[in-house]
């Protein structure tokens, strides 16, 4: 495979299935995400110390994705089959580590007083259980592992592209090329959306044609759901689909353009643009509710002023 292609900086902001959800699911969400340091009426800090808070299914995705990530760059290096029991006993070193590093916004609102290996290791040992007794892993290992010098593992970088000449960010979990195909793999801890990862699997399409300029019909993007059970959805695609994920990138980018009171230096409007909602079951996992909603949910002490 060629080398992924990069891009200069450019301050104008980049449409990404996760930027236009946000935008989509909360403006005053979006704002605090992306425009903390426009903010008159939070310190940055502040609004920065809940942006990092992660949450217990987030961080089941963080680490699965993190474990996966060092198997399939093992696989790489050697052929010789994994002691499981060591993989499993890396697998609870990295939800330890997350244990001790993150700060889960249950604990900081006060929904749970601390969090636990009991929180996060089942639900990893599960998904990484689940992956390995799949029809997908003897299939990597036995056959797929010839192309192994070509695998793209979790590129670095937020996989910044260009559709139809606008800034984009699609990111690639796992890539390889196979007979005459070439496979994307993303991996899945949460619910299923089988509309959102349907068009996720059109942007990886669209990424991959992009970047190695190959027929879309020769791209097979898969998601992979880790639990309750292993599962897969796919998608066969052509030039067609491709046109229309790059009409709706041009539509979506063009609405959050709209809320920029200068474009190319990605400058928000004023603040009071981007409204609350009043959802408390959007609100109630929200990193930001206690800036919203103070007297709803109030915050730990420990947040930076």
């Amino acid at each position: 495979m060629q080398q992924i292609q990069r891009f200069p900086f450019s301050s104008i902001l980049g449409w990404s299935l996760s930027r236009y959800s946000l935008f989509s699911i909360c403006k005053r969400r979006y704002y605090y995400h992306y425009y903390a340091k426009f903010d008159p009426e939070f310190p940055r800090p502040k609004i920065d110390f809940l942006k990092a808070l992660t949450s217990v299914p987030l961080e089941v995705g963080v680490i699965v994705h993190r474990v996966i990530r060092a198997l399939l760059l093992r696989l790489q290096s050697t052929r010789r089959p994994i002691d499981e029991d060591r993989f499993f006993n890396f697998a609870r070193s990295a939800v330890e580590q997350s244990i001790s590093d993150k700060l889960f916004s249950e604990v900081h609102y006060e929904v749970l007083d601390q969090i636990g290996q009991d929180k996060l290791f089942p639900k990893v040992e599960l998904s990484l259980e689940n992956l390995l007794r799949s029809e997908r892993y003897p299939w990597l290992i036995d056959e797929v592992i010839s192309t192994s010098d070509a695998w793209i593992i979790d590129p670095p970088g937020y996989g910044e592209t260009r559709i139809n000449n606008l800034k984009a960010y699609v990111k690639v979990d796992f890539l390889f090329p196979f007979e005459d195909l070439i496979y994307i793999m993303d991996w899945k801890t949460g619910k299923r959306d089988l509309e959102k990862h349907r068009k996720q699997l059109v942007g990886y399409a669209t990424w991959a044609a992009t970047q190695f300029d190959v027929n879309p019909e020769r791209i097979r993007p898969v998601i992979a759901y880790l639990q309750p059970k292993y599962e897969e959805i796919d998608q066969e695609l052509n030039e067609f689909d491709l046109e229309g994920f790059a009409g709706d990138v041009k539509h979506e980018t063009n609405t959050m353009y709209a809320y920029c009171s200068n474009v190319q230096k990605n400058t928000p409007l004023d603040k009071s643009e981007f409204p609350l909602i009043e959802d408390q079951r959007i609100c109630s996992h929200c990193n930001y509710r206690g800036l919203c909603y103070p007297n709803l949910y109030p915050m730990d002490d420990k947040v930076h002023s």
